[in-house]
C-alpha cells in the first residue's frame, strides 16, 4: 500500500459525507418513534459519498501533492 493511501482530500471528504450521513442515519434510529424522514436523509447523505468521491477523483483532488 501506498505511503499516502487515502490522505487526500477526495478521500477525506468521502469519508466525511459518509460519516455524517451514518451519524444523521443513528440519531433517527435513537427517536421514539424512529423519524423515518431523517433516517432516509441520512441514507441519501451516505450514498452520495461515492459518487462524490469518484467526482473529486476526477477533477484531480485525488493525489497527495494538494
Amino acid at each position: 500500500m501506498a505511503g499516502g493511501h487515502g490522505n487526500t482530500p477526495a478521500a477525506w471528504t468521502g469519508v466525511s459525507v459518509a460519516m455524517l450521513g451514518f451519524v444523521l442515519g443513528s440519531v433517527a434510529l435513537l427517536q421514539v418513534p424512529t423519524q423515518m424522514t431523517l433516517l432516509w436523509i441520512g441514507i441519501i447523505v451516505a450514498v452520495v459519498a461515492f459518487p462524490l468521491f469518484l467526482v473529486l477523483s476526477k477533477l484531480g483532488f485525488n493525489s497527495s501533492d494538494h
